[in-house]
């Protein structure tokens, strides 16, 4: 952000630094009255213009300060800068104003907001429950909450009037006095691909509403975080997008490692690269499979998992693991490659190589395929902006955009790829863009195959954040206990909070990680692209046939779990 923007935001808005300033993004706090006009010049008058509302998240201050802390990040795409701010509460009896006018993907993120912190938000066209039952008692990531479901006062069960209630949502209704009917699509449900529900108002064979309801999958993974040590969190990273494998690590390692300092080799940098970019292709072929598959093609997934299992060959040989490896360290890597890994990445590539031809012949110029895909669930490029799209799914509309790029990291500067971007918007842009990403991945892979360095795989530059090389800790006792104490009880990091995002294969994560200086995060922000994404199909299917309602949900290559966390 410019001096000018920044000057005014202090100037008229009394906007100041907070408490705990923020690594990896410049932030600012203000009062809750001048929130909404602080917002509003940001993504309207201010010279920067941060069009998109990234993430919207709160904390718990009640063990820094007292009270609690809504925050929003705010992207600019065009500038290519990341800015946050936030406001403070007293106590949850204080009410926000809500940004839905300002930023209609605001919605989700503020009933998410309500359902864990119990935080309401004044005006919000829609404020419930959204991750838990509506019926939940108390709001999860407030510190009051249990951390383990053996420390609340009752089991959770599904029986009793609530759940009642619940059942009876699903009866069937008939035709209404102004012609329109529901119908009830999942939980379970083939074409879903993950237990959600689609509620769809239609008249006659068009769709007139849509209400998704998610948290099925659920399972409290920021919660979670603050009952492990920061290096015993890594395996959950993996599981957020299950599909997207290490490259799920990588953001929440970054910001640990700007918080100690940790310089990571550049050994370690080009295998992550790899790794990653093994992830994005292995990713991209499950797409393929299923949402052909859901359109009622069945060859591609044939094709697309047969060449994936030499990917899991090759993340098997270097990690130990296929789809959730947890091969990440802080300040590296687990493990150095082994022999004969160039010969198994090549032979991968090659694979996949050779698979491009036949995807495109039986997906992007498949007669039937562009029949089922092309002018559907089609997003303007203001429509991706206020909707929070990242990924493939924003640079469809035109919009030019990849972290890798625009914010890069682990050294991707240094790298000779492109970033495809179609102009249309639609369901098969979607789809020739992640068949390009794969061709432009293969040749990430086989550079970093290439100039493999030499050198260490661990940072030796910050010893206290570290646990002990393992072939140190079967030599000698000593090493041994340390080892065993080390990670049972974790390192104490320094007090200090972190903002860290990547691109992974369905758009862009982040994570925001607060360290009070124990050896456990206080709080963890995982920002997800399948939950904005998600979202955003109500926006596109008003008015469209309900035959085509899986390509609305599909073509935005969602995962449930990366939804729901």
């Amino acid at each position: 952000m410019n001096n000018n923007d920044r000057q005014i935001l202090i100037e008229r808005f009394g906007a100041k630094a907070p408490n705990h300033e923020i690594i990896g993004c410049e932030s600012f706090e203000v009062k809750k009255e001048h929130l909404i006009d602080t917002l509003h010049f940001l993504k309207n008058e201010a010279s920067s213009q941060f069009e998109m509302l990234f993430d919207l998240s709160a904390i718990d201050e009640c063990e820094r300060g007292g009270g609690l802390s809504v925050f929003y990040y705010l992207l600019s795409v065009k500038n290519k800068a990341f800015i946050s701010i936030r406001t403070h509460i007293a106590n949850d009896t204080i009410e926000v104003p809500t940004v839905v006018g300002l930023w209609p993907n605001a919605n989700w993120y503020e009933r998410e907001v309500y359902d864990m912190f119990g935080i309401k938000f004044t005006d919000h066209p829609d404020l419930r429950r959204i991750l838990t039952f509506d019926f939940w008692k108390g709001h999860p990531l407030r510190k009051s909450y249990p951390c383990r479901a053996t420390l609340m006062d009752e089991p959770f069960d599904l029986e009793g009037p609530d759940f009642d209630d619940v059942m009876k949502s699903y009866d069937i209704q008939g035709k209404q006095d102004d012609g329109s009917m529901v119908l009830n699509i999942g939980p379970n449900h083939p074409g879903t691909d993950g237990v959600i529900r689609l509620k769809v108002k239609m008249k006659g064979e068009f769709i007139e509403d849509l209400d998704q309801e998610i948290g099925f999958h659920h399972r409290g993974a920021e919660k979670i975080a603050e009952r492990h040590t920061f290096h015993n969190y890594i395996p959950y990273t993996d599981r957020i997008d299950y599909l997207g494998g290490v490259a799920g690590e990588l953001p929440y390692l970054l910001g640990l490692e700007a918080m100690t300092g940790i310089e990571v080799p550049e050994r370690a940098k080009t295998m992550r690269i790899m790794l990653c970019e093994l992830f994005r292709i292995s990713s991209h072929l499950v797409w393929f499979g299923s949402i052909t598959h859901n359109l009622g093609g069945m060859a591609p997934a044939f094709y697309a998992f047969t060449e994936r299992e030499k990917i899991f060959d090759v993340i098997e040989l270097i990690c130990g693991g296929r789809m959730h490896p947890a091969f990440f360290r802080i300040g590296g890597v687990s493990q150095d490659l082994p022999d004969g890994w160039e010969e198994k990445v090549e032979h991968a590539c090659q694979g996949i190589e050779q698979l491009v031809p036949d995807l495109e012949k039986l997906m992007t110029n498949s007669m039937i395929f562009k029949v089922r895909t092309q002018n559907i669930a089609v997003y303007s490029q203001s429509m991706a902006l206020d909707w929070g799209l990242t990924g493939p799914n924003l640079r469809a509309t035109g919009i030019n955009f990849d972290m890798r790029k625009d914010f890069p990291y682990m050294g991707y500067e240094d790298y000779d790829f492109d970033v495809p971007v179609g102009q249309d918007g639609d369901a098969y842009t979607r789809t020739v863009l992640r068949v390009q990403e794969v061709v432009e991945s293969l040749k990430i892979i086989r550079q970093a195959a290439a100039r493999m360095p030499e050198g260490p795989i661990l940072a030796d530059n910050a010893p206290n954040f570290g646990f002990p090389r393992k072939q140190n800790a079967l030599r000698d006792i000593e090493t041994l206990i340390h080892s065993f104490v080390d990670t049972g009880r974790g390192f104490n990091f320094p007090v200090a909070e972190t903002f860290y995002a990547t691109e992974t294969a369905k758009g862009v994560t982040s994570y925001h990680t607060i360290s009070n200086g124990t050896g456990c995060p206080y709080r963890v922000r995982i920002r997800t692209p399948s939950f904005t994404h998600f979202q955003s199909v109500k926006a596109v299917s008003k008015g469209d046939l309900l035959s085509n309602i899986i390509c609305l949900i599909g073509s935005i290559d969602y995962v449930l779990a990366d939804i729901d966390r």
